[in-house]
């Protein structure tokens, strides 16, 4: 990756996150929209995700 010589960490896992989902070719808006969506679907899948460990854990192991 020549291109992508002097980024950091996280600068590169932007970078294939953006190239992944083909984000680079979108306007500023959609991008935005787009990663809104995504963030609101990974905390709805957290949230859920937790209150489903926290009920499995009380009903099995307390």
């Amino acid at each position: 990756m020549s291109g992508a010589r002097g980024m950091n960490w996280v600068q590169r896992k932007i970078y294939l996150y953006n190239v992944t989902f083909g984000l680079y070719m979108l306007d500023w808006w959609e991008r935005y929209l787009f990663n809104t969506l995504v963030v609101v679907l990974m905390w709805f899948v957290l949230y859920n995700g937790s209150r489903y460990v926290t009920e499995f854990c009380k009903r099995h192991l307390w």
